[in-house]
């Protein structure tokens, strides 16, 4: 393989598959969870890292492209104290001092949604400076899987940044035809987890969202009247996303870390079922053959953790021809940051 890439904040893996499938060889990795960490080595056959603050960023070998899901919420408490001009108390401050070190020619970091206005657009600016003191140009934008082949709405905000001077441009990834939750459902079997008919309520016409998420009903759990809105009782039941269904003709909702007992369900053939583990992978972009070890509430989280791997494959074919191929080395800006450069 060609260009080298380093993988922090690893979790099971989800940005080197894709980043693996074109080509490009992980040379270290680390993620601080241990159950994340041992389906890691389980599916790579390598070790992982695990607390990146206590790594010596000498010690990490040499390579082109850093990658890393990292997490932004220090940041508020890095900013009331620093002035939002420090990225120290920060996991960020992290990746900072593998970039002075290391200077890979491209990075590429993730996080929520979001994170483009937590603490009031404070944290994306503390990020956006620090590369480019480091003198990486960057350009950032909230990427949604379902335009890249899975059937999941979960946006994510993408940052990517280059030494050479080379402004990536979202605007040339290859957005996919839309497929919906039916396409990737596994063939029926007694193991499926149906809900009984008096155990949840369809609702009249459901209307297809710009999501794709196409809203049937819900279960019939208790009505909750504290905290509800006045004459909106009756939204209770479907207030928490474990209580909602969704029609397999669209999209999921974004699968959540904090979902440990997996209740997504699904309104296929006539029938309400919960999604299976193997199918929430898919929805993913995880291949069958992918191992999972552990709990089932591991296993849950760890999937609402990762990132997907389709929408991953093609940002790094993106970032191999625009950054890493690219022959026109455009100039490196040297001026001050202004807040249009922040945020266009």
């Amino acid at each position: 393989m060609g260009y080298k890439f380093i993988d922090l904040f690893a979790g099971i893996g989800g940005f080197r598959i894709g980043f693996e499938k074109n080509e490009c060889k992980c040379v270290f990795s680390a993620e601080i969870d241990e159950h994340a960490g041992e389906m890691y080595q389980a599916n790579y056959n390598e070790k992982v890292h695990k607390d990146i603050t206590k790594i010596d960023e000498k010690e990490i070998p040499n390579h082109d492209i850093l990658l890393a899901g990292f997490p932004c919420q220090p940041f508020s408490i890095a900013g009331e104290k620093k002035g939002f001009n420090d990225t120290r108390g920060t996991l960020f401050f992290d990746i900072e001092r593998i970039l002075k070190k290391k200077k890979p020619k491209s990075i590429v970091l993730e996080n929520v949604k979001h994170f483009k206005s937590h603490d009031n657009g404070n944290t994306l600016k503390i990020v956006l400076n620090a590369l480019h003191k480091l003198e990486y140009t960057t350009s950032w934008k909230v990427l949604n899987a379902k335009d890249f082949g899975v059937p999941q709405n979960r946006e994510r905000t993408i940052i990517i940044g280059s030494l050479n001077g080379v402004k990536f441009d979202f605007n040339k990834l290859d957005r996919k035809q839309p497929i919906f939750i039916k396409d990737i459902l596994e063939e029926e079997k007694s193991e499926f987890e149906y809900l009984d008919k008096q155990e949840y309520t369809l609702i009249a016409n459901p209307k297809k969202q710009l999501s794709g998420l196409i809203f049937v009903g819900y279960r019939n759990k208790n009505i909750r009247t504290k905290g509800t809105k006045p004459d909106t009782i009756h939204l209770s039941r479907v207030h928490k996303q474990p209580n909602r269904i969704y029609s397999s003709d669209g999209t999921h909702p974004t699968l959540s870390s904090g979902e440990s007992a997996g209740r997504y369900f699904i309104y296929h053939n006539g029938k309400v079922r919960k999604l299976t583990l193997k199918e929430c992978y898919r929805l993913m972009g995880f291949s069958d053959n992918f191992k999972l070890l552990g709990s089932k509430a591991k296993l849950y989280n760890r999937i609402g953790n990762s990132i997907v791997i389709p929408m991953v494959e093609e940002i790094a074919k993106q970032v191999k021809i625009q950054i890493l191929q690219s022959e026109n080395k455009i100039k490196k800006p040297t001026k001050q940051m202004t807040l249009f450069d922040f945020y266009s």
